[in-house]
């Protein structure tokens, strides 16, 4: 049989167990507001970044586009350039061989009518002044090739008396050297060698005293 202390006191209990089971669900419905304003931030700062990133990379994409542009232009104006240095250089050369052909039939010519000549004095039974005729047509047409080269810059390189250069000459043999002249000296051009300004045609062959 309960006395009314003791029903007082199992009141008292109820009545606190209610309100410590009640308080945890409050607590967490105060913190809901809270965790679920924090995530719509990271959600909208989330977004800006992206459309940020977004906007950066289209940027970029332009930016390459433009250089890839300049970029096939320069190529294809250096092709054209390289494609007229190509027409220039056929074209100088072609022109470089049509004079040498004009300044070769002008000695052609020469050559031909001294022949002609000599011809017609051997018909006249005069050998010596056929021979004459040819050694001199054969000289004018000599001085004449000589002329004509000297004209396109062809130059005979000096060599006898010379000290010996291998950039210029090409020795084909050595002989003691005489009294009164220095080892290494060219004593006797065989071939005479020619050059074109500082390129050298052909090296003189020589014999060079040892």
């Amino acid at each position: 049989m309960s006395t009314p202390e003791s029903t007082e006191i199992n009141e008292s209990a109820e009545n606190e167990s209610a309100d410590a089971a009640q308080t945890p669900s409050e607590e967490a419905s105060s913190e809901q507001p809270e965790a679920s304003g924090e995530a719509g931030d990271l959600s909208v700062e989330a977004t800006e970044r992206i459309e940020e990133l977004q906007q950066e990379l289209s940027s970029v994409q332009n930016e390459l586009d433009e250089v890839n542009e300049k970029y096939l232009r320069k190529a294809a104006e250096f092709e054209n350039f390289r494609r007229r240095m190509d027409r220039e250089t056929t074209r100088r050369y072609s022109a470089g061989q049509v004079d040498v052909v004009k300044a070769m039939l002008g000695v052609l010519d020469d050559m031909g009518r001294s022949m002609d000549a000599s011809e017609e004095l051997a018909e006249k039974q005069d050998a010596e002044a056929a021979y004459d005729s040819l050694r001199n047509g054969v000289e004018m047409v000599h001085r004449k090739f000589v002329d004509e080269l000297q004209s396109l810059g062809v130059e005979r390189i000096d060599a006898e008396g010379e000290p010996f250069d291998e950039s210029l000459h090409e020795a084909m043999m050595q002989q003691p050297a005489p009294e009164g002249v220095e080892p290494g000296t060219v004593l006797t051009e065989v071939q005479p060698g020619y050059r074109m300004g500082d390129r050298v045609i052909r090296h003189s062959r020589v014999i060079v005293a040892s």
